[in-house]
Protein backbone atom coordinates (compact mmCIF):
# COMPACT_ATOMS: atom_id res chain seq x y z
CA UNK A 1 0.00 0.00 0.00
CA UNK A 2 1.60 3.23 -1.30
CA UNK A 3 1.71 6.60 1.19
CA UNK A 4 1.32 10.09 0.73
CA UNK A 5 4.71 11.36 -1.01
CA UNK A 6 6.21 13.89 1.37
CA UNK A 7 9.58 14.83 0.34
CA UNK A 8 10.62 18.05 -2.01
CA UNK A 9 13.51 18.81 -4.16
CA UNK A 10 14.58 21.19 -1.21
CA UNK A 11 15.06 17.97 0.24
CA UNK A 12 16.74 16.13 -2.42
CA UNK A 13 19.14 18.49 -2.73
CA UNK A 14 19.94 18.92 0.92
CA UNK A 15 20.44 15.06 0.53
CA UNK A 16 22.76 15.75 -2.07
CA UNK A 17 24.58 18.39 -0.41
CA UNK A 18 25.15 15.53 3.46
CA UNK A 19 26.52 13.12 0.47
CA UNK A 20 29.28 15.62 -0.95
CA UNK A 21 30.26 16.19 3.18
CA UNK A 22 30.34 12.46 4.09
CA UNK A 23 31.55 10.92 1.14
CA UNK A 24 34.58 9.83 2.91
CA UNK A 25 33.12 7.82 5.37
CA UNK A 26 33.67 3.96 4.36
CA UNK A 27 34.17 0.90 5.30
CA UNK A 28 35.55 -2.54 4.39
CA UNK A 29 32.04 -4.04 5.28
CA UNK A 30 29.46 -2.27 3.64
CA UNK A 31 31.79 -0.13 1.72
CA UNK A 32 29.60 3.18 1.12
CA UNK A 33 26.50 2.53 3.06
CA UNK A 34 27.61 5.12 6.30
CA UNK A 35 27.77 7.38 3.65
CA UNK A 36 24.68 7.14 1.74
CA UNK A 37 22.69 7.04 5.38
CA UNK A 38 24.29 10.11 6.60
CA UNK A 39 23.06 11.49 3.66
CA UNK A 40 19.44 10.28 3.70
CA UNK A 41 19.07 10.31 7.28
CA UNK A 42 16.85 14.07 7.64
CA UNK A 43 14.80 12.43 4.78
CA UNK A 44 13.96 9.53 6.45
CA UNK A 45 13.32 11.01 9.25
CA UNK A 46 10.96 13.07 7.67
CA UNK A 47 9.17 10.61 5.82
CA UNK A 48 9.06 8.29 9.01
CA UNK A 49 7.32 9.95 12.10
CA UNK A 50 6.83 6.80 13.62
CA UNK A 51 10.42 5.39 15.63
CA UNK A 52 10.20 1.60 14.45
CA UNK A 53 9.51 2.58 11.00
CA UNK A 54 12.47 5.02 10.72
CA UNK A 55 14.79 3.04 12.82
CA UNK A 56 13.86 -0.33 9.78
CA UNK A 57 14.41 2.15 7.19
CA UNK A 58 17.53 3.41 8.32
CA UNK A 59 18.55 -0.54 8.96
CA UNK A 60 18.18 -0.83 5.60
CA UNK A 61 20.00 1.99 4.21
CA UNK A 62 22.91 1.04 5.72
CA UNK A 63 22.55 -2.14 4.22
CA UNK A 64 26.00 -3.01 1.62
CA UNK A 65 26.31 0.09 -0.82
CA UNK A 66 29.28 0.67 -3.30
CA UNK A 67 29.13 2.71 -6.83
CA UNK A 68 30.90 5.38 -7.97
CA UNK A 69 30.54 8.51 -5.98
CA UNK A 70 29.68 10.95 -9.07
CA UNK A 71 26.70 9.00 -9.88
CA UNK A 72 25.46 7.75 -6.37
CA UNK A 73 23.16 10.62 -5.61
CA UNK A 74 21.27 9.70 -9.22
CA UNK A 75 20.51 6.01 -7.65
CA UNK A 76 20.17 7.55 -4.10
CA UNK A 77 17.27 9.85 -5.43
CA UNK A 78 15.53 6.54 -7.30
CA UNK A 79 15.65 4.53 -4.29
CA UNK A 80 14.26 7.32 -2.18
CA UNK A 81 11.76 7.67 -4.60
CA UNK A 82 10.41 4.22 -4.04
CA UNK A 83 10.47 4.60 -0.64
CA UNK A 84 8.44 7.69 -0.37
CA UNK A 85 5.82 5.93 -2.21
CA UNK A 86 5.97 2.53 -0.85
CA UNK A 87 6.79 3.28 2.60
CA UNK A 88 8.92 0.42 4.89
CA UNK A 89 6.82 -2.42 2.66
CA UNK A 90 9.26 -1.48 -0.06
CA UNK A 91 12.25 -1.50 1.96
CA UNK A 92 13.34 -5.08 1.01
CA UNK A 93 12.48 -3.28 -3.47
CA UNK A 94 14.31 -0.43 -2.31
CA UNK A 95 17.99 -2.62 -1.43
CA UNK A 96 17.44 -5.01 -4.60
CA UNK A 97 16.94 -1.74 -6.28
CA UNK A 98 20.37 -0.52 -5.03
CA UNK A 99 22.20 -3.64 -5.71
CA UNK A 100 20.75 -4.40 -9.00
CA UNK A 101 21.96 -0.91 -10.75
CA UNK A 102 25.28 0.20 -8.46
CA UNK A 103 27.30 -2.10 -10.67
CA UNK A 104 26.33 -0.89 -14.25
CA UNK A 105 25.78 2.60 -13.37
CA UNK A 106 29.16 2.48 -11.48
CA UNK A 107 30.58 1.70 -15.29
CA UNK A 108 29.29 4.52 -16.37
CA UNK A 109 30.24 6.69 -13.71
CA UNK A 110 33.33 5.29 -13.88
CA UNK A 111 34.23 5.54 -17.80
CA UNK A 112 32.73 8.85 -18.02
CA UNK A 113 33.68 10.60 -14.36
CA UNK A 114 36.65 9.16 -13.94
CA UNK A 115 38.17 8.55 -17.21
CA UNK A 116 36.68 10.99 -20.15
CA UNK A 117 35.49 14.14 -19.22
CA UNK A 118 38.84 14.93 -16.53
CA UNK A 119 40.83 13.76 -18.89
CA UNK A 120 39.43 15.56 -21.95
CA UNK A 121 38.65 19.01 -20.17
CA UNK A 122 41.68 18.86 -17.69
CA UNK A 123 44.34 18.68 -20.84
CA UNK A 124 42.85 20.93 -22.57
CA UNK A 125 43.14 23.00 -20.11
CA UNK A 126 46.88 22.19 -19.37
CA UNK A 127 47.78 22.42 -22.60
CA UNK A 128 46.64 25.82 -22.67
CA UNK A 129 48.11 26.80 -19.69
CA UNK A 130 51.66 25.50 -21.30
CA UNK A 131 51.11 28.04 -23.96
CA UNK A 132 50.55 30.64 -21.35
CA UNK A 133 46.91 31.56 -22.01
CA UNK A 134 45.12 31.78 -18.68
CA UNK A 135 41.66 30.53 -20.25
CA UNK A 136 42.77 27.18 -19.20
CA UNK A 137 42.35 27.71 -15.49
CA UNK A 138 38.81 29.09 -16.14
CA UNK A 139 38.26 25.91 -18.38
CA UNK A 140 38.94 23.67 -15.48
CA UNK A 141 37.20 25.93 -12.82
CA UNK A 142 33.70 26.16 -15.53
CA UNK A 143 33.98 21.84 -15.83
CA UNK A 144 34.51 21.56 -11.59
CA UNK A 145 31.52 23.69 -11.18
CA UNK A 146 29.23 22.51 -13.43
CA UNK A 147 29.87 18.83 -12.41
CA UNK A 148 29.50 19.38 -9.11
CA UNK A 149 25.70 21.50 -9.87
CA UNK A 150 24.97 17.91 -11.74
CA UNK A 151 25.25 15.95 -8.89
CA UNK A 152 23.51 18.09 -6.84
CA UNK A 153 20.60 17.71 -9.38
CA UNK A 154 20.95 14.17 -9.39
CA UNK A 155 19.45 13.24 -6.67
CA UNK A 156 16.23 15.22 -7.91
CA UNK A 157 16.56 13.68 -11.15
CA UNK A 158 16.29 9.83 -9.44
CA UNK A 159 13.48 10.90 -7.05
CA UNK A 160 11.60 12.01 -10.02
CA UNK A 161 12.07 8.65 -12.00
CA UNK A 162 11.89 6.71 -9.16
CA UNK A 163 11.42 2.54 -10.02
CA UNK A 164 11.13 4.05 -13.68
CA UNK A 165 15.16 4.45 -13.94
CA UNK A 166 15.16 0.42 -14.68
CA UNK A 167 12.38 0.62 -17.65
CA UNK A 168 13.75 3.58 -18.85
CA UNK A 169 17.44 2.81 -18.79
CA UNK A 170 17.44 -1.06 -19.21
CA UNK A 171 19.80 -2.67 -21.65
CA UNK A 172 20.61 1.05 -22.70
CA UNK A 173 22.92 1.44 -19.67
CA UNK A 174 25.43 -1.52 -20.90
CA UNK A 175 25.00 -0.08 -24.37
CA UNK A 176 25.91 3.73 -23.49
CA UNK A 177 28.73 2.24 -21.20
CA UNK A 178 30.39 0.58 -24.42
CA UNK A 179 29.65 3.47 -26.89
CA UNK A 180 31.06 5.67 -23.66
CA UNK A 181 34.41 3.54 -23.46
CA UNK A 182 34.99 3.44 -27.14
CA UNK A 183 34.86 7.30 -27.17
CA UNK A 184 37.23 7.44 -24.12
CA UNK A 185 40.00 5.11 -25.46
CA UNK A 186 39.68 7.48 -28.59
CA UNK A 187 39.88 10.41 -27.17
CA UNK A 188 42.67 9.63 -24.85
CA UNK A 189 44.89 8.29 -27.47
CA UNK A 190 44.40 11.47 -29.32
CA UNK A 191 45.44 13.35 -26.60
CA UNK A 192 48.59 11.32 -25.98
CA UNK A 193 50.35 12.49 -29.19
CA UNK A 194 49.21 16.24 -28.72
CA UNK A 195 50.01 16.54 -25.06
CA UNK A 196 52.81 14.33 -23.87
CA UNK A 197 55.90 15.53 -24.64
CA UNK A 198 59.04 13.11 -24.52
CA UNK A 199 62.00 13.58 -26.86
CA UNK A 200 65.51 12.28 -26.63
CA UNK A 201 68.18 14.11 -27.12
CA UNK A 202 70.70 10.95 -27.82
CA UNK A 203 72.87 11.45 -30.84
CA UNK A 204 75.20 8.49 -32.68
CA UNK A 205 78.23 9.67 -35.01
CA UNK A 206 80.20 7.76 -37.63
CA UNK A 207 82.60 9.84 -38.98
CA UNK A 208 81.68 13.20 -39.96
CA UNK A 209 77.85 12.46 -39.51
CA UNK A 210 76.11 12.83 -36.45
CA UNK A 211 72.90 10.79 -36.37
CA UNK A 212 70.32 12.64 -33.73
CA UNK A 213 68.07 9.21 -32.33
CA UNK A 214 64.69 11.50 -32.50
CA UNK A 215 64.91 11.86 -36.36
CA UNK A 216 64.98 8.17 -36.77
CA UNK A 217 62.01 7.43 -34.09
CA UNK A 218 60.13 10.11 -35.91
CA UNK A 219 61.08 8.53 -39.53
CA UNK A 220 59.21 5.44 -38.20
CA UNK A 221 56.49 6.62 -36.57
CA UNK A 222 55.80 10.38 -35.28
CA UNK A 223 55.47 10.82 -31.45
CA UNK A 224 56.83 7.37 -30.93
CA UNK A 225 58.37 8.25 -27.01
CA UNK A 226 54.78 9.78 -25.88
CA UNK A 227 53.25 6.52 -26.35
CA UNK A 228 55.77 4.00 -25.27
CA UNK A 229 55.90 5.99 -22.16
CA UNK A 230 52.25 6.08 -21.88
CA UNK A 231 52.49 2.51 -22.27
CA UNK A 232 54.84 1.48 -20.05
CA UNK A 233 52.81 3.91 -17.02
CA UNK A 234 49.38 1.61 -18.05
CA UNK A 235 51.60 -1.61 -17.48
CA UNK A 236 53.04 -0.61 -14.34
CA UNK A 237 49.51 0.63 -13.26
CA UNK A 238 47.67 -1.83 -13.96
CA UNK A 239 49.48 -4.94 -14.30
CA UNK A 240 52.04 -4.61 -11.58
CA UNK A 241 49.53 -2.34 -9.48
CA UNK A 242 51.98 0.74 -8.65
CA UNK A 243 50.10 3.13 -7.25
CA UNK A 244 49.39 6.79 -8.75
CA UNK A 245 51.45 8.99 -6.13
CA UNK A 246 54.31 6.75 -6.54
CA UNK A 247 54.28 6.19 -10.96
CA UNK A 248 54.32 9.93 -10.33
CA UNK A 249 57.25 10.12 -8.56
CA UNK A 250 59.02 7.78 -10.57
CA UNK A 251 58.12 9.93 -13.60
CA UNK A 252 59.77 12.99 -11.40
CA UNK A 253 62.78 11.57 -10.56
CA UNK A 254 63.54 9.87 -13.97
CA UNK A 255 62.73 12.97 -15.61
CA UNK A 256 65.04 14.76 -13.81
CA UNK A 257 68.03 11.72 -14.75
CA UNK A 258 67.14 12.12 -18.32
CA UNK A 259 67.54 15.58 -18.33
CA UNK A 260 70.70 15.90 -16.54
CA UNK A 261 72.31 13.29 -18.85
CA UNK A 262 70.86 14.12 -21.86
CA UNK A 263 68.78 11.53 -22.99
CA UNK A 264 65.95 13.49 -22.66
CA UNK A 265 65.76 16.66 -24.42
CA UNK A 266 63.31 19.75 -24.65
Amino acid sequence: MSKQMVLTKKDCRQAARRWLIGISTFNYETQLAPSYAFAVYPLLRKMYPNDDDFKASLLNAMKYYNTMPWISPFVMGAALGIEDEGGTESLDAVNNFKVGIMGPLAGIGDTIGWAMIPTIFGSIAASMGMQGNPLGIFLWCAFTFAFLAVRILEVEWGYNMGINVVTKLGKQITVFTEACSVLGLTVVGALIASVVNLKTGLTFTNGDVVMEVQGLLDGVMPRLLPVVAVGLMYFFMNKKKVKMTHMILIIIVLSWIGAATGIFAA
